[in-house]
C-alpha cells in the first residue's frame, strides 16, 4: 500500500519542478475513515494529501470541467486513469496539461459492505493491505478479511489495477485478482426476455431521477443534458417507469463506447440500482462487435468518431 509520506514527497517535487495550478488528490474528512477529494493549491497543502483503500472517488470527473490552459496534477488509480485517457482522446483536456500521479491499486473498500459487516464500526479505523487481504485495526484489535469480501464490485472485474499512463507511479505494479470481467453479464444474458424485463422493471421503478449517476460520470459533460431540455422536450420529468426507462437507456447509449467502467454511477446511486450491469453489457457488445475498449490508449480514435471500410453494415437495407 502506498504510504502517505511517499505520496506527499512526490507531490512536493511536482510543485517544485512543474508550474501546476493545483493538484487533485484525497484527504480525510473530519468524521473519520471517509476519504474526500482535495485540491492542493500550494505546497503547504500537500500535508493534507493521503491515499488508502478508502479512496474510492474517481477524481477524473473534475477534469471534465477544465477550461483553462495551465497544468494541473491529478492522483489516479488504474480505473480512474482510463477515464483520464478517454477525456484526452475526446479532446476534453490535453495530455500536456496534466501531471498524472499514478497509484497501483489493490482494490478500494465498499463502505456499505464494511458497515454491514461491522455495524458499530469505529470511525477511527485504520486499514493496511497484506497480499489479498485487508487488515483493519479497530480499538487496538486486528481483523484480517479477504479483499474480495469488501471491495467495490468494479474491483472484482478490474483489468487495470495499475494506471496505463502516468508521470509518476507509486506502488508496485499489480495484477488483477478479480474474476473474468463480463462473467456477471454472461450470467444475466442466459435469462429469458421476460425475466430480464421483470428485473429492470423492478430496478427502474425505484429510480427517483436525482441524476446523481449523470453528475458523477467523468464522460457526461454536455453543456445541456437532453434530460433537461424543454424545447424540444425529449424526456418528461415525471418519475414513472416509462420515463425512468427512457432516461436510463438514453444515458446508457450516450456513454456507449465511452464508459470506462469506473462504477461511480452505481456507487452514488441512492436507490442502489445496478447500473454497471447495464453499462458492462454495452461494454461487452462494443468489445465483441468492434474490438474496442475505451480508455486504453491516448492515440486511439473514439469509437463513434471512427469509420472502417469493413465495418458491418447489416443495418442498411
Amino acid at each position: 500500500m502506498v504510504e502517505g509520506a511517499e505520496l506527499q514527497q512526490e507531490i512536493e517535487k511536482i510543485f517544485d519542478t512543474s508550474d501546476v495550478q493545483y493538484i487533485i488528490g484525497y484527504s480525510t474528512d473530519t468524521g473519520g475513515f471517509i476519504r474526500i477529494p482535495f485540491f492542493a493549491k500550494q505546497k503547504q497543502d500537500v500535508a493534507h494529501l493521503i491515499f488508502s483503500p478508502f479512496c474510492v472517488n474517481n477524481l477524473a470527473m473534475y477534469l471534465k470541467q477544465y477550461e483553462g490552459s495551465g497544468k494541473i496534477g491529478i492522483v489516479v488509480k488504474g480505473c480512474d486513469c482510463r477515464s483520464v485517457i478517454q477525456l484526452i482522446t475526446e479532446k476534453r483536456i490535453a495530455r500536456e496539461n496534466l501531471v498524472i500521479i499514478g497509484i497501483s491499486c489493490g482494490g478500494v473498500i465498499d463502505q456499505k459492505k464494511l458497515q454491514k459487516k461491522y455495524p458499530t464500526i469505529d470511525r477511527s479505523i485504520e486499514v493496511m493491505e497484506k497480499d489479498d487481504d485487508f487488515i483493519f485495526i479497530m480499538k487496538g484489535e486486528h481483523h484480517q478479511i479477504p479483499k474480495k469480501e469488501l471491495v467495490l464490485e468494479k474491483c472484482l472485474h478490474c483489468e487495470n489495477p495499475t494506471p496505463l499512463i502516468y508521470d509518476v507511479l507509486l506502488g508496485e505494479k499489480k495484477q488483477s485478482y478479480g474474476s473474468e470481467r463480463y462473467s456477471d453479464v454472461r450470467q444475466f444474458e442466459e435469462k429469458s426476455l421476460s425475466e430480464k424485463w421483470k428485473f429492470w422493471e423492478t430496478q427502474f421503478n425505484r429510480c427517483i431521477r436525482c441524476y446523481a449517476c449523470r453528475n458523477i460520470c467523468p464522460v457526461c459533460y454536455c453543456t445541456e443534458c437532453s434530460a433537461e431540455q424543454l424545447n424540444p422536450q425529449w424526456l418528461r420529468r415525471s418519475v414513472t417507469l416509462s420515463e425512468n426507462t427512457v432516461w436510463h437507456l438514453t444515458r446508457a447509449f450516450h456513454v456507449a463506447g465511452r464508459c470506462t467502467g469506473c462504477g461511480e454511477c452505481e456507487r452514488v446511486c441512492p436507490m442502489n440500482i445496478p447500473l454497471m450491469l447495464l453499462n458492462r453489457k454495452i461494454l461487452k457488445e462494443v468489445k465483441d462487435l468492434f474490438e474496442y475498449t475505451p480508455g486504453i490508449s491516448v492515440d486511439e480514435t473514439p469509437l463513434l468518431t471512427a469509420y472502417k471500410p469493413d465495418d458491418p453494415e447489416d443495418c442498411i437495407s
